[in-house]
């Protein structure tokens, strides 16, 4: 497995349009790419943003981040960034999965 990580700050008064869109993108990136098995977008205290995004090997990461232009969808998402800190690509070496220790999902519907 490969962490592909995406320092970035939002362009002002863009946060929300990034969040609503994110759900779309995320899905459309997923279809695309298969090899994508998991994403989460987290915020730090300073307010950069922090794109962490779980591939099923470094050579399907390496893919995508070439060819993630091509899906319209995130083009668009990229929108919202102001500028990017850089895109790095980490190999998993060991790791302790717990099944319940996602996020769950959201029920937006109630």
């Amino acid at each position: 497995m490969t962490i592909e990580l995406a320092r970035f700050r939002v362009r002002d008064g863009a946060e929300a349009q990034l969040l609503e869109e994110r759900p779309a993108m995320v899905e459309a990136l997923r279809r695309r790419f298969p090899g994508c098995l998991a994403a989460y977008l987290t915020r730090d205290d300073d307010g950069g943003w922090l794109d962490v995004v779980l591939w099923r090997s470094r050579q399907e990461a390496e893919d995508a981040a070439r060819n993630v232009n091509s899906v319209a969808e995130c083009e668009a998402w990229f929108r919202h960034i102001e500028t990017s800190g850089g895109l790095r690509h980490v190999d998993v070496v060991a790791a302790w999965p717990e099944e319940n220790a996602g996020p769950q999902p959201q029920n937006r519907g109630s």
